[in-house]
């Protein structure tokens, strides 16, 4: 099978292709495995991340991608969930504990990290790590939705945010995109606030229902009880603690932050961004009942993500306009 494989990390700028296409042995699915020809996969940030070195795989080379959305070709023995043909998706969570905390376990295992993952024609996944794909929703429009997605949901369920309470998004790329019509239908008295550098990514989120858009540093128009930032910076956490009411929750949906602006936390003050119970909380992962409940919700929203399409051997090039910050919505690779 056809593969884009990471052999070592390296800044992008030092190493502008990170991924090589090469020739591997299609996997065989273990008697609890599904085989899945992939259609689509979803670039994420968090593939930066791994590349850069920010989160470096336990073992390389490895196969990158978990936005993945397939075809079940193959089923091991015990296999009863899913049958040839079953069109099915995994995301970040490839296998773990299965209690209510799996994504804070240790036998937590993630895909295109601690195992290969969608950068392929093919790949395995335990049936109970597999979720259904809705019929209303394509491949490539169904690929962001297995994190980015997702893991929106999760960090929206997070802030414990109650309908007619203000939210703010800081960034708004991915992840955001999605967040905005997910919390829109979930919290139809919410006003939603997005703060975003670029002016054609604020007025992209004006078109998606946003009630305001601006720069990070903006004021919105009243205190935010509750604020995701999706970001890799850190100036945008202090800029959260700003705009966060008393009690309060910023909610950092970001596996790695970057040391690049890390002197920023200095100008953090207690009195002013932390006192009167306002709080930060970080999301760890995903668990499968994150997707298997977001999918039928995206569903019926519906939930369609702005993607911009590439050839799986164009992986290289998705990740570079992805960390130049040339994206709207989702970059997705077409597999097959």
């Amino acid at each position: 099978m056809k593969a884009m494989v990471l052999s070592q990390t390296a800044p992008l700028s030092e190493r502008p292709d990170p991924l090589q296409c090469v020739e591997m042995v299609t996997p065989e699915p273990a008697e609890n495995e599904l085989l899945i020809q992939v259609a689509a996969c979803g670039v994420c940030h968090t593939e930066l991340d791994e590349i850069e070195g920010r989160l470096t795989p336990p073992r390389l080379p490895v196969v990158l991608g978990h936005e993945v959305v397939g075809h079940v070709v193959e089923r091991g023995a015990r296999v009863t969930r899913f049958a040839i043909g079953d069109r099915v998706g995994v995301g970040w969570i490839h296998h773990s504990s299965g209690t209510a905390d799996e994504n804070l376990s240790p036998q937590f295992a993630a895909t295109g990290c601690d195992v290969n993952g969608g950068y392929a024609q093919f790949m395995t996944v335990p049936e109970d790590y597999a979720v259904a794909i809705p019929d209303n929703l394509s491949d490539t429009q169904a690929a962001p939705l297995m994190c980015a997605g997702a893991i929106g949901y999760r960090a929206l369920r997070l802030t414990g945010l109650r309908d007619g309470e203000p939210l703010g998004l800081m960034g708004f790329g991915g992840s955001g995109h999605l967040v905005l019509p997910t919390a829109k239908h979930l919290f139809p008295n919410s006003p939603v606030y997005v703060f975003t550098r670029d002016e054609s990514v604020q007025q992209f989120a004006c078109d998606l229902s946003a009630d305001w858009a601006g720069d990070i540093d903006s004021v919105p128009p009243q205190p935010l009880q509750a604020i995701i930032d999706t970001t890799p910076a850190w100036k945008p956490v202090v800029e959260s603690m700003k705009k966060l009411r008393p009690g309060g929750r910023l909610v950092i949906n970001a596996i790695r932050k970057e040391d690049v602006d890390k002197n920023e936390l200095l100008k953090l003050s207690y009195h002013e961004h932390l006192w009167m119970e306002r709080e930060i909380k970080s999301v760890a992962n995903l668990t499968h009942r994150d997707i298997a409940e977001f999918l039928p919700l995206a569903a019926e929203i519906p939930l369609l993500p702005e993607v911009t399409l590439y050839p799986l051997e164009q992986a290289n090039e998705a990740l570079r306009n992805l960390r130049r910050g040339q994206i709207k919505g989702a970059n997705v690779l077409v597999v097959s």
